[in-house]
């Protein structure tokens, strides 16, 4: 029987990993860490984890994340009033990557503003891109010289029952003709994501603190996966306990 491959620690892996999420604890907690490389969050995390006021929040991250890129959402649908936005969001600090939606509620593309705003050397972040038609159309609007991040929804794609790697890997190519630009595997659903994305060259994934805490059985036996879980139904059924009569 051939032996199983290696899994790296999180630790060992070169993909970066952006804690994505909006509890600022968390984020204080993951930057303490050293683990990650970066943060993102966007108007729906924020609005479930109660944030009543964006700008206060933001500069609350802010004065905690100093020295890794952050990325905040504008939430307009209106271009001019995105592009209001993302001039604010980006004057809060040098290390603010603002979120442009690659377009907009009504399927207008959002790449006259992506280009505005790249060649003023406003570093970006083009989310809920999951197309390679996108993918392209963002790539062309970005400039060769300015950091962004392009955010291909690769979770998304996979809740289509489409699998999202092979997308992903001609993203990877087309991104080489912009090379500040790093690809991002947003939308993660579980920790084969990050040896997916590890594996196969891309930047940077996003991750959430629950699939933090799925990552610790990185590397673990499966027989001692096995027996650990054996051990959970066996002391479950002990606290509930069921008769069979």
């Amino acid at each position: 029987m051939a032996p199983e491959p290696a899994i790296p620690s999180l630790e060992q892996m070169r993909i970066k990993l952006f804690g994505d999420g909006a509890d600022l604890d968390s984020i204080i907690a993951a930057n303490q860490r050293g683990l990650v490389k970066g943060f993102t969050t966007n108007p729906t995390l924020m609005a479930k984890a109660g944030i009543t006021n964006y700008m206060v929040f933001a500069r609350e991250v802010l004065r905690v994340v100093t020295d890794k890129p952050v990325s905040f959402e504008v939430f307009s649908d209106e271009f001019d009033e995105m592009e209001e936005q993302a001039r604010k969001l980006a004057a809060l600090a040098p290390n603010v990557f603002v979120k442009i939606p690659v377009t907009n509620t009504r399927r207008e593309s959002a790449c006259p503003l992506i280009a505005k705003l790249h060649r003023e050397r406003i570093q970006l972040n083009i989310t809920a891109i999951l197309s390679l038609e996108q993918v392209q159309a963002v790539v062309d609007a970005l400039q060769p010289d300015v950091p962004a991040f392009v955010s291909v929804f690769a979770g998304r794609i996979a809740d289509t029952g489409r699998d999202p790697l092979p997308l992903m890997k001609t993203a990877l190519e087309i991104l080489k003709a912009k090379p500040s630009a790093e690809l991002l595997w947003a939308s993660p659903r579980e920790p084969l994501n990050l040896m997916q994305a590890e594996q196969m060259g891309c930047h940077i994934i996003t991750v959430t603190p629950e699939i933090f805490a799925k990552c610790t059985k990185f590397g673990m036996s499966l027989e001692d996966l096995s027996l650990d879980t054996v051990k959970m139904f066996y002391n479950d059924a002990q606290k509930s306990r069921f008769t069979i009569d």
